[in-house]
């Protein structure tokens, strides 16, 4: 089988070959909802199709300003909307969308995104003085280190401390923002990581807090690929995948939205496993209800009855154009 639309990229801990999504998660108070899934095109697949050709961050670009969240959350105040993601989709023209539509971000910078403080922006040329994150932060020598503690992967009886370092700065090309230098307290080795607000208003708290909300998606990926069969698809056609991965988005939907008398329970397996009882209980009171009306162990047996005829149906077959009966 040789599947459509397969291409070769780099999966955060090295390069693998399959499709290549971009997922939106729309988090509203307690409710997680996913959104529809963005595919990315292959160069050959576009040629092979006719349809332009676009990179990963130009569809994030063209999805984002085609997204009317009123759709979704009804009538809401811009600024009330917060896009989070990491150093992957660190895109001056996905961040410059999203002020666009007076919406705020927080998101992971790469570290060698261009920086500048607000003396030197004021200062200097616009084009000169722009310093990469990482080495910005090194010579903000006067910027102190503040610990802070924060929820570790989404479990509130589990905590980490991070040393942060915090300055108002520019992202180059797209305009003001708070900039952040987080790591570990525990391991900071290699772990030192920057991130970039633009809403003023909040504290570098608030920044981190808001970006570890972005667990969620991480979890999301964990729990349908594990229940849902998100990557058990056998498919030549790149049609049949995206059918796959909405419905796999569609059961994960439904199964947040348990019947009445079902616990909701933390894990997507726990749910699957409540839902599976329920069904099955469910289907045993109907029984015992049946049972307690006049003549109901007759209708009972009526049904068997049928349900076993239908079972010992003949089944006629197709074959070669001319029907077959096997009897």
């Amino acid at each position: 089988m040789n599947p459509k639309n397969t291409q070769r990229f780099n999966h955060g801990q090295g390069f693998v070959i399959g499709h290549q999504w971009t997922n939106i998660i729309l988090i509203l108070n307690e409710m997680f909802i996913p959104l529809g899934p963005i595919a990315f095109y292959s160069q050959s697949y576009c040629l092979e199709k006719g349809i332009d050709y676009l990179s990963e961050h130009d569809r994030v670009v063209e999805y984002l300003s085609n997204l009317n969240l009123e759709d979704y959350i009804g009538s809401h105040a811009s600024r009330d909307v917060v896009v989070m993601t990491d150093s992957g989709y660190d895109n001056k023209h996905i961040e410059k969308t999203i002020s666009e539509k007076q919406w705020m971000f927080i998101i992971a910078l790469k570290k060698t995104r261009s920086v500048k403080s607000e003396y030197l922006y004021a200062t200097t040329p616009k084009s000169k003085q722009w310093s990469q994150v990482a080495q910005f932060f090194r010579n903000q020598r006067r910027l102190k280190w503040k610990t802070i503690r924060l929820i570790a992967n989404g479990k509130k009886s589990k905590r980490m401390e991070f040393r942060i370092r915090h300055t108002r700065g520019y992202l180059r090309y797209v305009g003001q923002a708070q900039l952040v230098c987080s790591e570990p307290r525990k391991r900071p080795e290699g772990h030192r990581r920057y991130f970039a607000c633009n809403d003023m208003r909040v504290t570098a708290r608030q920044i981190m807090l808001g970006y570890r909300l972005r667990w969620a998606v991480e979890l999301f990926h964990k729990s349908v690929k594990q229940y849902l069969g998100f990557q058990e698809v056998s498919t030549s056609g790149f049609d049949s995948v995206i059918s796959h991965v909405h419905w796999v988005c569609c059961a994960y939907i439904l199964l947040h939205m348990l019947p009445h008398g079902v616990d909701q329970a933390k894990s997507l397996g726990d749910k699957q496993r409540q839902l599976r009882k329920y069904i099955e209980d469910k289907e045993k009171r109907r029984i015992l209800q049946k049972l307690t009306r006049f003549g109901g162990v007759q209708q009972l047996k009526d049904e068997i009855r049928l349900a076993l005829g239908e079972v010992a149906k003949p089944e006629t077959l197709m074959i070669g154009g001319s029907e077959r009966r096997d009897d």
